[in-house]
């Protein structure tokens, strides 16, 4: 049973991704997706080819015309789908067998992630049409941050906004900090996923982690994915009174100040320029000050955060960078290491820099505590857990990492 396929859906508002992954296995057994969905520019591409025109597909769709592909690319049946579900609020602590109480239960929670859990639910429900006889999974982004003591999760407003309606904290990327502080264990060397780990997910969406033998004791994003680091057009954290200083001044209604936190800030409005880190690097070779500026803020910031998470853990076993702007940037590495020596975190240069794209890799200087590059995976995690709990549901038994 060592070779059973699980096919990955990650619905998103405008695209929906496929993956499908052999138990056990590194690497993708097929690939494809469908972008700019419900608009005459829809298409979906595969297996590295050229993208195919789909006007005016929505998911269901798509899906229609994915599914054939990935099972002309598969070499034996698919055992489950495992959905990406990105907020189970505090109901679902864990990866869950879907049915109507927890398509009930992810509904209930869209009004705390509005862009993301209805964009899920519609690639559940899509799959669930075209796929009736196999059983189907939600892994939730939040899940493994439930573990957070209530001192980390908690805001300091009225208790009745958190009793009645769920304001709290919540942290999102989940699953890759889950997957990566896994990783991190194994490369060192410790057993069952143990050691204290800080962890920093940066892509265009950032955030950061304190994770002691597996399980988040803190992280840097809240009830929304808004809270915490610079990202690529998010702010990350600011005054809590900017949304009435910004009314006030210019006037501006929420949505006109909802878009400017989450579309027009962060690397972006920083630099003026883009939020991708790529363009940021050479333009700041080229001398774009918008560009340092970007950058040097970016990476300040999330060693900030890194230096308070620490406190959650009882020792620093090591860092770890991950997402494609922890996995491939070495100057975004070492800028954000420069401000860590405090922490007796430091840096070989060369280890950092010939460290190729996409490779796992030790990166810290001799006498430093682990400083480790690991590509995320959080496909193979979300297949994992998904046989995991299939196993557990139907057999008692724990399928094998």
């Amino acid at each position: 049973m060592r070779d059973r396929l699980v096919l990955v859906i990650n619905g998103g508002s405008s695209s929906i991704k496929l993956a499908l992954r052999k138990q056990g296995s590194s690497e993708p057994v097929f690939e494809a997706q469908a972008e700019r969905l419900n608009t005459p520019q829809a298409s979906y591409t595969y297996a590295g080819g050229p993208s195919i025109s789909l006007p005016d597909a929505d998911t269901k769709a798509a899906l229609k015309v994915l599914l054939p592909l990935v099972e002309q690319h598969s070499n034996g049946p698919i055992s489950v789908v495992g959905h990406r579900v990105v907020h189970g609020g505090e109901q679902f602590t864990e990866a869950r067998l879907i049915d109507d109480e927890v398509l009930a239960g992810i509904e209930a929670n869209a009004p705390l992630a509005p862009l993301h859990n209805p964009a899920n639910l519609s690639g559940i429900r899509a799959a669930m049409a075209l796929l009736p006889d196999l059983p189907q999974v939600a892994v939730f982004d939040t899940a493994f941050h439930q573990s957070m003591p209530p001192h980390a999760f908690r805001y300091a407003l009225p208790d009745e906004l958190y009793a009645v309606h769920g304001v709290r904290r919540y942290g999102f990327h989940g699953t890759s900090h889950q997957y990566v502080a896994h990783q991190a264990s194994l490369m060192t060397g410790k057993k069952n996923g143990k050691g204290a780990w800080l962890s920093a997910h940066l892509g265009n969406g950032c955030s950061s982690c304190a994770i002691f033998d597996g399980k988040s004791m803190d992280t840097s994003m809240g009830l929304t994915p808004l809270e915490g680091l610079v990202m690529g057009t998010r702010s990350g954290d600011v005054d809590p009174n900017l949304h009435a200083h910004l009314a006030r001044t210019l006037g501006w209604d929420l949505p006109r100040i909802e878009q400017l936190l989450n579309r027009e800030s962060g690397l972006l409005g920083l630099s003026g320029l883009s939020n991708d880190m790529r363009e940021l690097e050479q333009a700041r070779a080229d001398g774009h000050g918008g560009a340092q500026l970007a950058i040097e803020v970016f990476c300040y910031r999330l060693a900030r955060s890194l230096a308070g998470l620490a406190i959650a853990l009882p020792h620093i076993d090591g860092l770890i960078f991950t997402g494609g702007i922890g996995e491939n940037s070495a100057l975004t590495r070492a800028l954000t290491l420069s401000h860590l020596g405090v922490m007796g975190l430091h840096v070989d240069p060369d280890r950092n820099s010939t460290l190729a794209r996409r490779e796992a890799g030790h990166i810290e200087a001799a006498g430093s505590p682990a400083i480790l590059v690991i590509p995320t995976d959080e496909e193979r995690q979300i297949a994992e857990e998904s046989l995991a709990l299939l196993d557990r549901a139907y057999t008692g038994t724990e399928s094998p990492a």
